[in-house]
């Protein structure tokens, strides 16, 4: 592929030929689960994000940055479009903090062999393709999932202790990236959500399910199945940041 999206390819350390199957889904999504973090650094310095996919390649290609669901699956339904699998946007109520009816999160349904959801935008969720059409648990990749549908749409599940805790729910409507452009906004400067005072970076590593997360006072790291979590003081999170992330933190203006 030629151009942004070759260069996206690159980026996320994908080699050869791209084929419309789901290993070459499943490849791309843990790959990009592991070059582009999923972060709110801008928002937290006040930086205002938009939602359309050309600017969001941009942050992730040529800035090597991350983003939250907005931006990583909005670029990378793109990237998946021009490679030639058929997407279509959702639009998700976030469930982690009890019931809502509220579109806050885009994901991806993606048709390659049979419809999959993916997505790289949720942070500690599932890291490979879950089946849409299909019933009881999933493995994915870092636990086991389950979609349980119901008039108000899909949720997704991931069982803790047995049970299916819910993360969000779901419509298989489609949506365009213009769609979320309100909430988006709302989002960035509401005081009652975190994305706007609690910054943090996380991504896995080599593939997953191993992960890092840095936050500004811990660092969390898994490795094979091991939680290892030690307190940040001051302005140590900062020098995380750039051992993990490369990233150089700007106080908010």
């Amino acid at each position: 592929m030629d151009g942004d999206w070759g260069d996206y390819l690159e980026w996320i350390g994908f080699g050869g030929r791209p084929e419309i199957d789901f290993a070459t889904l499943a490849q791309l999504q843990r790959l990009h689960m592991t070059a582009v973090p999923f972060e709110n650094l801008s928002i937290t310095r006040g930086v205002h994000l938009p939602t359309d996919a050309a600017s969001s390649v941009d942050k992730i290609v040529h800035r090597g940055r991350g983003g939250w669901c907005f931006e990583l699956n909005g670029a990378f339904g793109a990237l998946l479009e021009a490679i030639g699998f058929k997407v279509t946007l959702l639009g998700a109520a976030v469930l982690l903090d009890g019931p809502s009816t509220t579109i806050d999160h885009l994901t991806l349904e993606v048709l390659a062999d049979q419809p999959y959801l993916v997505d790289v935008g949720f942070g500690e969720s599932f890291i490979q393709p879950l089946a849409l059409n299909r019933s009881g648990p999933q493995d994915g990749g870092n636990g086991t999932y389950e979609l349980i549908g119901s008039p108000q749409g899909t949720t997704l599940t991931r069982h803790v202790d047995g049970l299916p805790k819910p993360e969000y729910r779901f419509k298989r409507v489609a949506l365009e990236l213009d769609d979320f452009t309100a909430i988006s906004d709302s989002m960035q400067v509401d005081p009652d959500r975190p994305w706007r005072s609690k910054p943090f970076a996380t991504r896995l590593l080599d593939g997953g399910p191993d992960r890092v997360t840095v936050r500004r006072d811990a660092l969390k790291i898994v490795r094979d199945g091991h939680l290892d979590e030690r307190a940040l003081d001051g302005d140590e999170w900062l020098h995380e940041l750039r051992n993990w992330f490369g990233f150089e933190y700007i106080p908010e203006r």
